[in-house]
């Protein structure tokens, strides 16, 4: 049964903050290296130095809270959600799956993109949970949730709880990995997945003598960039608890290791601002601090190191759509996704990046509603 969720953080939680922020002992950097050695210095002081005297939690708190918010039990464990009803005449149930390092604010710019009508009266019943051990879902205390898992979870959410027979679904980053997992397990009940890449895994499992040169150099790149910006991603898939001490207890620990993903992923040409506000990233990076998901929201790259393949190794069937966004990690090329998935939608956008719903929502918005309205159009 699902129960209305209010955000209210403690005021001492807040208090607490502001005094590790002020107390932060910085690290030294090599004169003039700019965001070469990682997180800039010189940024992350100006960051962290807005966060403690001129962000306004509350004010953010209260945007947050325009949105419904809800919390349900589902399989003995606590899943958050927004959840907002389309204003159309025919409304599409749709799933929204966040990523790493965001949270469910990824999609709040394109909650009224989507649950407007178009003229048809085509809108969209949206659902965006926080991904276990994330925001303001529970934190697993068992091993085991990995994407397979939390793709049961979301699927029993939708149909269990909310009451549909059938649902779509969107994702990015970790969203696309676990709507992959929604389409292996609960083809029944998902007419159409979209999404803004093929899940990273698939880089390492088709053998490069199929390949055509496009896809060769696509895999070439995505090992590339394991080598030269994956290694956060090889901490927390081995060693996610030595890491959390460090990032658990010191703010600007944190603000580092979150904002240099949002620079180098996003299209903004090293101005990270020039995509995000400073409230933005603190909004997404306060969460996680007053949550203390850190760590949790870490181990879903152990987890999913460590997960036992399905063996089922035929091509899903649900139609799905692709949209990539220059200036994501690695752009997926159509013949690969093709080779993975049943294809029904191919886009390249003009701009953005990995975070292409904070960065170009009305983009993303509109590629979301064009594929899923042609899909319900052929059903």
């Amino acid at each position: 049964m699902k129960t209305e969720f209010k955000i209210d953080i403690a005021g001492q939680v807040l208090e607490d903050l502001k005094t590790r922020l002020a107390e932060t002992r910085w690290p030294d950097e090599i004169e003039e290296s700019g965001w070469n050695y990682g997180t800039n210095l010189a940024y992350t002081k100006e960051l962290c130095q807005y966060w403690q005297n001129n962000f306004e939690w509350r004010k953010q708190e209260d945007y947050l809270n325009s949105f419904t918010h809800y919390q349900s039990e589902i399989d003995n464990f606590r899943l958050h959600y927004i959840y907002e009803k389309g204003k159309g005449s025919h409304n599409i149930p749709l799933l929204l799956t966040h990523g790493y390092p965001d949270s469910f604010v990824r999609f709040l710019k394109i909650i009224p993109l989507l649950t407007q009508a178009d003229e048809n009266g085509f809108a969209f019943d949206v659902v965006i949970p926080s991904i276990p051990g994330y925001g303001f879902s529970e934190k697993p205390s068992k091993k085991g949730m990995d994407p397979a898992k939390i793709a049961t979870l979301f699927a029993r959410l939708m149909t269990e709880e909310l009451g549909y027979q059938q649902f779509t679904a969107h994702g990015g980053d970790w969203g696309s990995t676990i709507t992959e997992q929604l389409i292996t397990h609960f083809p029944k009940q998902i007419t159409a997945i979209h999404l803004t890449d093929v899940p990273y895994k698939h880089i390492f499992n088709i053998p490069t003598d199929e390949l055509s040169e496009e896809e060769k150099k696509y895999m070439e790149e995505g090992k590339k960039w394991q080598m030269q910006e994956g290694a956060y991603a090889m901490i927390q898939g081995t060693k996610p608890q030595t890491l959390a001490y460090g990032i658990n207890d010191s703010p600007a620990g944190l603000a580092a290791w979150i904002i240099e993903k949002f620079r180098t992923w996003s299209d903004c040409d090293g101005a990270i601002e020039s995509r995000f506000s400073k409230d933005e990233l603190l909004t997404n990076i306060t969460i996680y601090w007053v949550t203390e998901t850190a760590n949790s929201a870490f181990r879903i790259y152990y987890e999913s190191f460590h997960m036992q393949d399905s063996g089922n190794t035929k091509k899903p069937q649900t139609p799905v759509g692709l949209t990539t966004f220059p200036k994501d990690i690695v752009p997926t090329p159509k013949q690969f996704a093709e080779r993975i998935f049943n294809l029904k939608y191919f886009s390249n956008m003009p701009e953005g990046g990995h975070f292409a719903a904070m960065e170009t929502p009305e983009l993303l918005a509109s590629e979301i509603r064009k594929f899923f309205i042609i899909e319900s159009n052929n059903t």
